[in-house]
Formats: C-alpha cells, structure tokens, sequence
C-alpha cells in the first residue's frame, strides 16, 4: 500500500535528484514529497545513501509509531534524531569551530 514520504536533500549529486524526481515531485528546490510503496521507498533511501557524499539527506515516512511517522538521516548533519521514550526528538550538535589565523610575530 502506497503511502507519503518526504525526503529533503541538501549538497547531493544531480543524478541522484533525477533519479528521485523519478518517483517523486520535487516541491521546492532538495524537497521531495511522493507517494509510493515500502520497498520503493527503501530502495530509493538505499541509492541517496550510497552517493550522498558530502551532502546530507533526511526521510520522514509513516510509521507504527507513537508520533506516526519515522526519520531516517545520511551524511553529515547537526540535527540528529534521539529516541527519547520511544519518542524521536531532534538533538542539536554544535556548530563546528572555525580554526583563527594566526600572523607570524
């Protein structure tokens, strides 16, 4: 049984974006939104995870959840999904810090 998925891309290969366009709509630019089965939508999480390099990617899609939905993420992000109580709540990483110049005396 078909159902909605939403899979946001940031800094991903264009082939990957067509091959995702492929099943799904992209509503706003790295925004995709489709309606598809469990094995369409587990296949095509296994390709963005394959080739997401340095970008980063995140799955929302129905779940038997207590929220009703389930977060899948690849590559590298600051937000990162904990379970909390069976709950998944969303933890913030820091920011990573930029190293100073620093001038010869």
């Amino acid at each position: 049984m078909p159902s909605m998925v939403v899979i946001a891309t940031t800094a991903v290969p264009d082939h990957l974006r067509g091959a995702l366009s492929r099943w799904t709509s992209e509503v706003v630019s790295g925004i995709f939104v489709g309606s598809v089965s469990a094995r369409v939508r587990d296949e095509l999480w296994h390709a963005v995870t394959e080739v997401v390099g340095n970008g980063a990617a995140v799955l929302v899609h129905p779940a038997a959840t207590e929220q009703g939905y389930a977060i899948r993420t690849a590559g590298i992000r600051r937000r990162i999904p904990a379970d909390f109580d069976g709950l998944t709540l969303i933890r913030m990483t820091a920011t990573p810090k930029v190293k100073e110049m620093q001038t010869p005396s």
